[in-house]
């Protein structure tokens, strides 16, 4: 395909908000969008963790990480991506990645964009020493599901290949694998506000136990 995974810019922001633009259109709230000030923040804050796709020199996604020191206690997704901003949650002496977001054209998914971007993050991880990957996971099936299941049985379920859902399969297939059930993440109505705390464990620390 000619993909390439790159660090982005502050002079990329014109070209992420495209992406933006166009795989959350309205009645999407525009404010949710990446502004530059956070654009600049993830730059500044965390350069290694901000990703771009590139094809053919255009934009067609996008992807922001930081490092934290995990502990297994339950969060939001405000509180770990500082909003948006970065600068107060990253811990430059963290042990793992968490990304706090994955965007892709519409008209490009399907295309391994998505796939690139997580193979960067795995990539990083392995390079700077790390113990794992950490994702907050939408779980945007569960809603047909939950008068009739746990949060926790439709992940087994969808782990198992009886379900499938939108995104978990897809982290699934990344190599990612469940945690814990995160209450509150997110205003996602789809999700019911909750969120799966998924793990890509570094494979040159097996032994060493990934999680704690």
């Amino acid at each position: 395909m000619g993909l390439i995974v790159r660090p982005y810019t502050l002079e990329d922001f014109e070209g992420l908000l495209d992406i933006q633009r166009e795989a959350f259109p309205p009645p999407f709230p525009e404010e949710l969008w990446w502004c530059r000030e956070q654009i600049a923040a993830h730059v500044e804050t965390y350069p290694e963790g901000a990703m771009v796709a590139e094809l053919a020199g255009k934009l067609v996604g996008s992807a922001t990480a930081l490092l934290i020191k995990y502990d297994g206690k339950p969060h939001t997704w405000s509180e770990v991506a500082d909003n948006g901003y970065i600068r107060r949650s990253h811990q430059p002496d963290g042990d793992s990645l968490y990304g706090i977001d994955v965007c892709v054209r519409p008209a490009y998914r399907g295309c391994g964009v998505a796939g690139a971007l997580y193979e960067a993050r795995k990539q990083l991880v392995i390079r700077t020493g790390l113990k794992r990957f950490l994702a907050g996971c939408r779980i945007p099936g569960f809603h047909r599901h939950a008068a009739e299941m746990t949060c926790d049985e439709y992940v087994r379920r969808v782990a198992s290949g009886e379900l499938t859902d939108l995104v978990l399969t897809f982290m699934l297939k990344q190599g990612l694998r469940p945690l814990q059930v995160l209450d509150g993440y997110l205003d996602d109505a789809e999700s019911l506000n909750k969120a799966i705390l998924v793990e890509w464990p570094n494979p040159r620390l097996a032994g060493e136990g990934a999680s704690p």
